[in-house]
Order: structure tokens, then sequence, then C-alpha cells
């Protein structure tokens, strides 16, 4: 089931079909409690929208959420980050925080920096080495559980991540440098450790630059991440949280304007983002 958010309210998507949520808001609705079987229960109940189109009214499902991300949980980004920091003499805490029993976990954006599937991207004025992050992204709910799923990218600023560690916010968060979407996907069990995240940049219709991995490759477990998280921390509308990437393109490749960006986590979609 597929939980998302329009102009005209939340909307349920199950079988092909449609199904308003005229009497609850966006953040009413993802934070039921045993969500997946309040969206089972109304289905029986709720008259069915068959030939529906959300082109011109979805948003982006964040409300009044915000959007959290953690870093290195997976080798492959372990050693982009130590490469990438060893000059600066940083390298050897990414080998440190790969090993160690707390993960890292940083604040990425508020709802309102952050875009949906179709809406533009941006890369910092002052970096010159920038790319996505592909990444599995929890919906966290205000009782700190795992209610869904959604495709996250995790813009970065490697240049200034890699000058010094001790600018990961700034090359992490800044306007449009988070982007969610197109759903939330609500499962009855846990997301397949087999799932594959797929990331195709474009420029100018040709792609780039295409790689893959899978959940299984992931160091952490997402209960493990979320406790972090959630330790001496509220969310009253529940959270985002992005869980790493695994996928890095080479240090030759930047991301430019008008570069298009595509990662898809099957059977949660596609999300696409262009950069402005």
């Amino acid at each position: 089931m597929k939980i998302y958010n329009t102009t005209l309210g939340p909307y349920l998507e199950h079988n092909s079909s449609f199904y308003a949520y005229d009497d609850l808001s966006f953040d009413s609705l993802i934070n039921q409690p045993n969500l997946y079987q309040f969206l089972h229960d109304t289905v029986t109940h709720k008259v069915a929208q068959k030939d529906f189109s959300l082109d011109e009214i979805l948003l982006p499902p964040i409300v009044s959420q915000e959007v959290w991300a953690s870093g290195v949980t997976y080798l492959r980004s372990k050693n982009a980050r130590m490469e990438e920091s060893k000059d600066a003499g940083g390298g050897d805490f990414y080998d440190r925080v790969y090993a160690a029993d707390r993960p890292e976990i940083f604040f990425k954006a508020t709802a309102a920096r952050t875009v949906g599937h179709t809406q533009g991207v941006k890369i910092r004025r002052d970096s010159k080495w920038n790319v996505p992050e592909p990444e599995l992204t929890l919906f966290v709910n205000s009782k700190g559980d795992i209610a869904g799923y959604t495709i996250g990218n995790d813009m970065s600023s490697r240049d200034i991540e890699g000058e010094n560690p001790l600018y990961l916010p700034q090359a992490k968060s800044y306007d449009k440098s988070a982007a969610i979407g197109p759903c939330i996907l609500v499962l009855p069990q846990p997301i397949a450790k087999e799932t594959e995240i797929r990331l195709l940049i474009e420029r100018e219709g040709v792609g780039v630059f295409s790689q893959a991995t899978h959940l299984s490759q992931m160091k952490r477990e997402f209960a493990e991440l979320v406790r972090y998280l959630t330790f001496d921390c509220s969310f009253p509308h529940g959270c985002f949280l992005m869980t790493g990437t695994g996928i890095v393109p080479p240090d030759s490749f930047s991301l430019i304007k008008g570069d298009t960006i595509h990662i898809t986590i099957d059977p949660i979609g596609t999300l696409i983002n262009t950069v402005e």
C-alpha cells in the first residue's frame, strides 16, 4: 500500500485504485497506530477511484516531519569518505565510526528544505564536487516505530565534507538538499533485505552514471539506527531517516545544473529530480 500527499489531501493507492482520506490530515494518517492494518480496514468501506492521476497534485510526502540521515552504513561509503578526507587527517574517523557500536546520525533537513518527486534539487554554490546519495528512507512514526518506507536523495558536497569532517552540516544541509518520495510504502512485514537500490544520472538525456546496490550490503540494522535516533529525542509527528548509501560515483564525477537523477527502489517506485 502506498500513501501519497497531494493538494487534495492524503491518498492511498492499493491494487491500482486510489482512496481519499478527506477526514484525516496527512500527518494524522501516517501516524495511525498499526498503520498497515488501519489502511487495510479502511479500504473495505471506502469508494475506489479508478481513473485518477497524481501528476498535477502530487506533493512531497512530508508536512510536519524532520529528515535525519545515517552515514557510513555501507562499506563502499566508508571507503569513499576515508579517501575524500585523508588529506585533512579525517579519514580515520570514518573507519572508526563504521566499526563503532554507535552509528553516525545527523540532522538533514526541515520539511521546508525538502523537495518531492519531479521537483528540483540544488547543489551548493561554494562547492565544486557534488553527488546524489540514493538511500532507502524510513518513516518513523510518533511512537518511534518504523511505519513505512520511501526513497531519499541525500545531496552531498563531497569537497566540503572532505576538507574537514566538522563541515558536515554545511556539506549536507541547505535549501533543496533533500528529496524524498514519491510515496510512503506501507507493508505488513519489514522490507526485504534483497531489495535493490538503483541510481541513474542523465545529462542532456544521456546516462552518465548508473549503479545498483542491495539493502543486504548494509552493515547496520534499521532498528539499531532508529533506536539511536529516538534516544532522548522525540518526534511528535514522526520523522524520516535516510539509511545511508552504498552507491558512490567516481571521484572524477560531479553533478552540474540540468542533470536528472533517477533513484529506483522496487516496490516503492522511482524518485526523479533535476538539479537546478
